[in-house]
């Protein structure tokens, strides 16, 4: 058995705890242990994705029970993929995090990093759809305190909003697995997937209730229009290094439609017939118009990336809603992207806010910052990159949604929405950039001097550039951010041929569920029967021959699901 699988999930949950209990005082102590934490499973990561990147499907069976009774993690392509793009975002913000001093400004912020971690690792490599809601749910805990993180009224009212609406999704989450258990008798993905493909479609309203319930869960994580309402508020008020972190979050909700509606419902089951198809891929192009829209419309710099972040979504997901592996392909590459050029522009976002003194985030006028050159430059290209123009990331994801969406049922309306959203951003980044850096030096020249008088520049700065503001260790950890965005761009060939098989693996789910259920483990035997002895309630391999007990353990579990239809 291997046991990297589980690491990315367990090495997060005991730092956590180690920081909590062992250095809970130590603010250097935390520091390392969370620093040396993150580093050490993005080599985990690099060494999963690796090994799945041939097309290999690794299980991982927790106290070697065979599924679909016992708890499995599964690492195939999209999951390492998730799961490395996790790794490589998480150690530039927690350098950001500590060189900004972020960290210091409430307690446990290390401690709660590494749960939301956790979190967000276990909902990509989990196998079963009720460990996906555990998981949902450590994230969102974690996610709670870190959005309140340093305290203050407006902070607290978005964490609260954000609480309500999560929570909302998260009772959705539990309606939706019991009917599901009720109609299928197993939670178990791989398992689903067969009893789903088998069901009677006349007979099988209960499972489209579920499939549509489910969806509605991932629409909400996703931020997909209207369920989008708490994202601007909570993603902009949130500490700039927590909401480079959530960047990450709402590809979880994506994940999550792309797993369950590859897997489980696929669109070519009679029974999904209609079920999203239909409305799926309009809702994405209004969320992705009112995203950019909002982009457009917002005043203040924070909540114009909050706003990028639901046009992203939109994007995203109207490559998702072609169910086709192009289109799936296409959204992992756009989901890679937004998601390191989000990041990139929060941490950015809150070095202006810093380096404006009172004016912070808001989008007038004022005094030209300290190191403006630097943050301009950086802006610059974070902003290319999220408005889609060439020759970055940005760009390349949209041409590749543009070519998935040709020859589909909507395709005029997808290639102008995206045109036309891209424009729209565009003109709202624009606006953003020159009123942050171009106006200011136009304000000092018409007030009678110039920021290159090095007075007036030393006087700007003592005003707008705070203590530790010029602290190396936040702009490493932005530039490596937009150096990622680079590279993302320069090896989009071999970064696609990657997702492309990805894909393909998706919609070819065999090997997946053969994996998952065929690996030999000990086994659950129902009371009762012949073999299993006088009251016995269970048996292990040193009991019964794997093969026998499996055939025995199917058929009484086939009869229990399927005995309702």
């Amino acid at each position: 058995m291997m046991h990297w699988i589980i690491a990315p999930v367990v090495l997060p949950a005991m730092m956590a705890a180690t920081i909590v209990l062992a250095a809970r005082f130590h603010e250097t102590l935390q520091r390392i242990f969370s620093l040396a934490s993150l580093a050490a499973l993005l080599a985990i990561a690099i060494g999963l994705f690796a090994q799945a990147s041939d097309g290999t499907v690794t299980i991982y069976q927790l106290g070697d029970w065979q599924a679909p009774f016992g708890i499995v993690l599964v690492a195939d392509r999209l999951s390492t993929t998730m799961v490395l793009l996790t790794a490589i975002l998480a150690l530039p913000v927690a350098l950001y995090a500590i060189g900004s001093c972020w960290d210091r400004r409430g307690q446990h912020f290390h401690a709660l990093f590494q749960f939301q971690i956790m979190g967000i690792m276990g909902a990509f490599l989990t196998g079963d759809a009720f460990n996906l809601f555990v998981f949902f749910e450590v994230l969102l805990i974690a996610s709670y305190g870190l959005m309140v993180h340093s305290g203050g009224a407006t902070r607290t009212r978005a964490g609260v909003q954000y609480m309500v609406y999560n929570l909302l999704g998260s009772t959705l989450f539990l309606f939706a697995l019991g009917t599901l258990y009720a109609q299928a008798g197993t939670l178990n993905m791989a398992d689903l997937a067969q009893r789903v493909a088998a069901a009677d479609v006349e007979n099988s309203a209960g499972l489209r209730v579920a499939a549509v319930l489910l969806l509605l869960v991932f629409a909400i994580k996703a931020a997909l229009l209207p369920l989008h309402f708490w994202l601007p508020s909570s993603y902009a008020e949130a500490p700039a290094p927590v909401a480079a972190l959530f960047a990450i979050m709402t590809k979880v909700g994506a994940y999550g439609i792309i797993r369950v509606y590859t897997l489980i419902f696929p669109p070519s089951l009679p029974l999904m017939a209609g079920a999203h198809e239909e409305w799926l891929l309009p809702l994405a192009l209004v969320t992705l118009a009112i995203g950019m829209i909002g982009v457009l419309g917002s005043r203040e710099i924070g909540r114009l990336v909050a706003f990028s972040v639901i046009g992203s979504m939109g994007m995203l997901l109207a490559s998702v809603a072609q169910f086709t592996p192009a289109g799936i392909s296409a959204a992992l590459y756009y989901a890679l992207h937004s998601t390191l050029a989000t990041a990139a522009l929060f941490l950015i976002v809150d070095v202006i806010r810093e380096r404006r003194g009172a004016t912070a985030g808001r989008l007038e006028g004022t005094l030209p910052m300290a190191g403006g050159a630097l943050v301009a430059g950086l802006f610059f290209v974070a902003s290319i990159a999220m408005a889609g123009l060439p020759p970055l990331s940005g760009f390349l994801g949209k041409l590749l949604i543009l070519d998935a969406a040709e020859g589909g049922a909507l395709m005029g309306w997808v290639w102008a929405v995206v045109l036309g959203s891209s424009l729209v951003a565009v003109v709202g980044f624009s606006r953003a950039g020159s009123t942050v850096f171009w106006k200011p030096h136009q304000l000092a020249a018409e007030q009678g001097g110039s920021v290159a008088d090095p007075e007036d520049e030393q006087g700007a700065r003592e005003l707008h550039d705070p203590a530790g503001g010029n602290a190396p260790l936040p702009m490493l950890a932005i530039g490596t951010l937009v150096a990622l965005l680079v590279a993302l761009t320069v090896f989009a060939g071999p970064v696609t041929r990657h997702l492309d098989a990805t894909a393909a693996q998706l919609f070819a789910p065999q090997p997946y569920i053969s994996t998952v259920l065929d690996t030999p483990g000990k086994e659950i035997v129902k009371h009762g029967d012949d073999h299993a002895g006088d009251g016995a309630h269970g048996s292990d391999e040193g009991d019964l021959p794997a093969d026998e007990a499996h055939d025995a353990g199917s058929e009484a579990k086939t009869d229990d699901a399927l005995g309702g239809h």
